[in-house]
């Protein structure tokens, strides 16, 4: 399994324009692509500008096909201006029988 964390900071006011994107990309990133396992949009009222993604793949392979697909490329194209910051982190999901 192949974990995405993502951070966005938005630009301020920019919430209620971003979060119908970010849940219309979320939702078909889980319906159209097989190797998309779990897309979750997280927030926090104490910190509206603060957008908080945790997504999984079956590997990295699928996270790359992810990034070309169109409703993808129509997020990224027409949220882009209402981002001040985004951190992009990536796991490898730790066996279960390890004691880490």
């Amino acid at each position: 399994m192949f974990v995405v964390t993502v951070t966005f900071i938005l630009k301020p006011g920019a919430g209620d324009a971003f979060m119908p994107l970010m849940l219309d990309n979320a939702s078909l990133s889980l319906s159209r692509e097989p190797g998309c396992l779990r897309f979750d949009v997280c927030g926090n009222q104490d910190r509206p500008e603060e957008i908080f993604l945790y997504e999984v793949y079956e590997d990295e392979d699928a996270f790359d096909r992810h990034k070309s697909t169109e409703h993808f490329l129509k997020f990224a194209a027409e949220a882009e201006p209402m981002i001040k910051d985004k951190t992009v982190k990536t796991y490898a999901l730790v066996p279960s029988g390890d004691p880490r």
